[in-house]
């Protein structure tokens, strides 16, 4: 968690130059996000569509850069790389993520990577790291009016 946390603060602002920008293709906070785990130490699992990779813009997996596709194959993954569960605000922790919708939960399109809460974990006291709206340690209460879910990554 600790390195995936300094990852994060490194490039908050910034894009690594081994990946692609997908800023004009639809956003890259979910691209940040999978450099954040994979930073950690959570290895590539590189099943054919349905695993998560990144070997160029031309080989990646849909879960690499996809809000959806990355919350799919998170919380269904039973095989090599990071794993995930949905969980209350309460047992969130720094190295986790917040994916954000804003049509009341139907739709989920942002991702934040969570580097520090305080106490109690509220959406002021949860702090994140981003790109698409690049930030570094901006409190999930910035996104007043998204419906948040919370991924604990095991």
């Amino acid at each position: 968690r600790q390195a995936a946390i300094a990852y994060a603060h490194t490039w908050a602002y910034g894009r690594n130059p081994r990946y692609a920008d997908f800023s004009t293709m639809g956003g890259d906070c979910t691209n940040f996000l999978s450099q954040c785990l994979h930073a950690g130490g959570l290895a590539m699992n590189y099943t054919p569509v349905m695993g998560w990779y990144y070997t160029s813009l031309r080989s990646r997996a849909p879960a690499w850069s996809g809000v959806r596709e990355l919350h799919r194959f998170l919380t269904n993954n039973t095989g090599v790389g990071p794993r995930a569960a949905e969980v209350p605000i309460g047992q969130l922790m720094p190295g986790d993520l917040v994916q954000l919708s804003f049509d009341g939960g139907a739709t989920f399109v942002h991702g934040v990577f969570v580097v520090e809460i305080g106490s109690p974990a509220e959406p002021a006291n949860i702090f994140g790291a981003t790109h698409s709206e690049d930030s570094d340690y901006r409190p999930l209460s910035h996104w007043a009016t998204a419906v948040p879910r919370f991924l604990h990554i095991f």
